[in-house]
């Protein structure tokens, strides 16, 4: 039987969305089926990662972009990845503060999620809120990452294109992020390039684009200074075009490959890490060789190789209802 919430939420319910959205992110019961029949609805949105350090101005980058969206009739979401707070887990910044312009727009909604500890400066939930703003009809999902540098290879796993914003005084960070930089970069964009040392870091990251090798796109390195609206729609035309280059290459197809891939195995890693730490609480199969690991009886890879060996009790674990 469907979720009550599925049909309004694919009738363009604004407010079914959102609490769809609240269930996925808490991985509520019954959260996995949900998430299957959605991918079932899957329309095949863009998705636009932007990504860099701290106080490269991704924030002011991604409303000018929406804005520029939509303008050109695109159905925007955007998924702002913020800072988690280490008491409640939610984030910190929050979407009251981000790109109040479009509040009032019924073609965009933005939602902010709290890393959670993951790594890679994405929400854990991410991948599964842009599947389901996907099923919504929205055609492009905007993700803006929290920005903690060379951990950002994440959002390339997800993304069909990858926005690298940095700033005119990022000298020292790009030779500290250089290899990462190259795997994660699809468009290179200097922001406030109003500041003095613009076209010396364009010229150090057109060097290292020249340096790299890839048949089927060059990167860009474009200059912008998004609080001033300059250089956006050259930034919207790169994405666009990166787009085309690529969509149909074998390299395209292979990244396709490997998200569902990833999927996969992040699903079957979360629903595993969930019931083993069911089995190791009070009560739980595991309660008691837990209790062994933290009186320090016994060390915990002797207990982890207990319980790999142990074939029902492993079982027990997994499939706690059989």
């Amino acid at each position: 039987m469907a979720h009550p919430l599925l049909d309004p939420m694919l009738a363009g319910d604004r407010r079914a969305l959102a609490r769809l959205i609240s269930l996925v992110e808490n991985r509520s019961e019954g959260s996995g089926e949900l998430l299957a029949e959605i991918y079932r609805r899957s329309r095949g949105a863009k998705v636009l990662g932007i990504t860099g350090p701290p106080g490269a101005g991704k924030s002011t980058l991604t409303d000018r972009l929406v804005a520029r969206f939509r303008r050109h009739g695109e159905k925007v979401a955007v998924i702002a990845i913020d800072p988690s707070s280490p008491f409640t887990g939610g984030a910190i910044l929050g979407d009251r503060v981000r790109m109040q312009s479009h509040s009032l727009d019924e073609g965009v909604f933005i939602r902010s999620f709290g890393t959670r500890g993951a790594h890679g400066g994405l929400s854990r939930a991410t991948r599964d809120v842009v599947r389901v703003f996907d099923a919504a009809g929205y055609g492009l999902i905007v993700i803006e990452t929290v920005g903690v540098g060379q951990t950002e290879l994440d959002i390339m796993e997800l993304a069909d294109t990858t926005v690298v914003v940095l700033v005119p005084e990022a000298g020292d960070t790009i030779q500290t992020m250089k290899a990462g930089l190259m795997e994660i970069a699809d468009i290179f964009v200097v922001n406030k390039c109003d500041r003095d040392g613009a076209e010396r870091i364009k010229v150090e990251l057109e060097l290292m684009v020249h340096l790299s090798d890839n048949p089927d796109w060059t990167v860009p390195v474009l200059l912008a200074a998004a609080s001033l609206d300059q250089g956006v729609d050259e930034i919207a035309g790169a994405f666009g075009q990166h787009l085309e280059k690529t969509r149909d290459t074998p390299a395209r197809e292979q990244k396709r490959a490997e998200q569902r891939l990833a999927q996969f195995v992040e699903i079957v890693r979360d629903e595993m890490e969930n019931r083993l730490k069911a089995a190791t609480g009070a009560g739980g199969v595991l309660g008691q060789l837990a209790s062994e690991v933290r009186a320090g009886a016994l060390n915990p890879y002797e207990a982890a190789l207990k319980v790999l060996a142990d074939s029902p009790a492993l079982a027990k674990v997994l499939f706690p209802d059989r």
